[in-house]
């Protein structure tokens, strides 16, 4: 027994001098911490003190689920944009800092999701899978790791694919007053990428509910989801969530981008986003400057745009293409925010609400439209085939203007007036509908050689549809040669040409003859 003791003793002895060398050895590690204290509360901002270290733009947590971030870092108070609602804020509560500025998670999980700009689930489907997360604020690419822009990015939209092409990292402005099709030209153009690898990103900022809800319902309908990720604020969302949204989508095309990829990203529409920066920065007190816009207004634009490029082939050969989309009032394009991104891009489509009422869908007013990279993105075949497209057109618009008067015309000047209506006519396209390249070059070809001329205007809508069908009779081979760099030879624009006269020769105008 006086064994089993010792033995009971030795036991708990051991035990009792190890939690005494644990004891020891523990030592309690105080980390400070910077705890802030709301002052006071206004729609959308919020105003704090004692975070004598936080930095500008730095993330703060103000409740549980209530973010924001430090925009004015004075001496005193900080300026803090909320990135929710303030109604569950009260003043004297606490404020703590987060160590990092805002950022947003990234990756192939998003694609086919609806998000808002903190990158949390719309679409009732679950949690979003990301593999990483990267700042909303990144330093756009270097002059010297860019790469000349040469590859088309086809919208399916003929006068636009003809005569104002889009290359792959350009930056065109789609501009025009409310209700003149601007984001059905972005709709169009995100349907025709289906099987061209590019990923499309449509950013909604500060749109009506019922109008977000129309563009996803024609994506999913389309089946363009499959590519698309839609990054959401509505109008009733706060301010500051409508000013983090475009370059928390750029954020997300950036990634994809830098791994090689095309990406196609729409903002729709930045005169909101101006309108929401204007509103947080009158909140915190900044100098108003022209119609009440801060003095930086020019700079979120020109860093958010400045980010869509296309990269060079060391860096993956990856590009950004951006359609940025700006309201116009009463079709003044020479406003505040409309010069600016004029002045930002390179190009806009500009759409005249005086075609939209006759019926000329879409409203592209070519005088007032311009790509500055041009022909160097647009495919050989195209360049041959509307080349004098433009030109023809514009002549016709000056001349229909003379026309109006009750002038007599000369036969010339009534051939080019007839030429022009058939182009109009032409180039005269329904919403959700992208037509295919062979399509496009078969009826521009066709418009080139006048052979719609003898058509009537009340038959045009068929004929050109019967061009297009026609067009599918074009061998692979010649097909083929539209996607690349090489010009179209005269025995391919001679064997297209007959194929629509072939076509056409229905609808030709045949005058009846009485017999005497």
């Amino acid at each position: 027994m006086n064994m089993e003791h010792e033995s009971l003793r030795h036991v708990f002895d051991s035990a009792f001098s190890e939690m005494s060398r644990a004891r020891v050895a523990f030592a309690p590690h105080l980390t400070p911490q910077e705890v802030g204290t709301i002052t006071s509360i206004a729609t959308g901002i919020a105003k704090v003190s004692g975070l004598p270290g936080v930095g500008f733009e730095e993330v703060l947590k103000l409740s549980d689920d209530l973010y924001g971030i430090a925009f004015n870092v004075d001496e005193d108070e900080i300026g803090v944009v909320l990135l929710g609602d303030y109604w569950q804020l009260h003043t004297g509560g606490a404020v703590e800092r987060r160590g990092h500025v805002m950022d947003v998670p990234v990756g192939d999980g998003l694609v086919g999701r609806i998000i808002n700009p903190l990158g949390r689930p719309l679409d009732g489907n679950g949690s979003v899978v990301s593999s990483m997360r990267l700042p909303i604020e990144r330093t756009a690419p270097h002059i010297m790791d860019r790469a000349p822009v040469t590859v088309p990015l086809q919208t399916g939209i003929k006068v636009i694919d003809a005569i104002i092409p889009i290359g792959r990292g350009q930056r065109e402005l789609i501009i025009g007053d409310r209700q003149t099709g601007k984001t059905a030209i972005a709709l169009d153009t995100i349907l025709n990428q289906r099987d061209k690898n590019v990923l499309c990103i449509y950013c909604a900022i500060g749109q009506r509910a019922s109008g977000v809800a129309k563009v996803i319902a024609a994506l999913r309908e389309n089946g363009a989801m499959d590519y698309t990720i839609v990054v959401v604020t509505e109008g009733n969302d706060p301010p500051g969530l409508a000013y983090i949204a475009p370059y928390a989508a750029t954020s997300i095309a950036e990634y994809f981008m830098e791994q090689g990829r095309d990406v196609l990203i729409v903002y729709d529409d930045l005169t909101h986003h101006a309108r929401a920066y204007r509103e947080l920065s009158l909140l915190l007190r900044r100098p108003p400057g022209r119609e009440a816009f801060p003095g930086d207004i020019f700079y979120i634009h020109s860093r958010l745009l400045e980010r869509a490029t296309h990269l060079r082939p060391e860096l993956g050969g990856g590009s950004l293409t951006a359609l940025p989309i700006i309201e116009t009032e009463a079709q003044d394009i020479s406003a505040y925010i409309p010069t600016n991104l004029i002045s930002i891009t390179d190009g806009q489509i500009y759409l005249s609400p005086s075609l939209f009422e006759l019926g000329m869908m879409p409203a592209v007013d070519v005088s007032k439209s311009v790509s500055r990279v041009g022909s160097k993105a647009q495919r050989a075949a195209y360049r041959a085939v509307a080349g004098d497209l433009k030109l023809a057109y514009a002549q016709f618009e000056e001349l229909e203007t003379f026309a109006r008067f009750g002038a007599r015309l000369d036969e010339d000047t009534r051939k080019i007036i007839e030429h022009g209506r058939r182009i109009r006519a032409c180039l005269k396209q329904s919403e959700f509908a992208p037509i295919s390249v062979t399509a496009q070059i078969a009826v521009l070809l066709a418009l080139t050689a006048e052979l719609f001329d003898d058509v009537p205007l009340d038959r045009m809508i068929d004929a050109e549809y019967a061009v297009r069908k026609a067009a599918e009779d074009i061998p692979a081979d010649v097909r083929a040669r539209f996607d690349t760099a090489s010009e179209l030879s005269d025995k391919d624009r001679a064997m297209i040409t007959q194929i629509a006269r072939n076509a056409l020769a229905y609808f030709q105008y045949k005058p009846e003859f009485k017999e005497k």
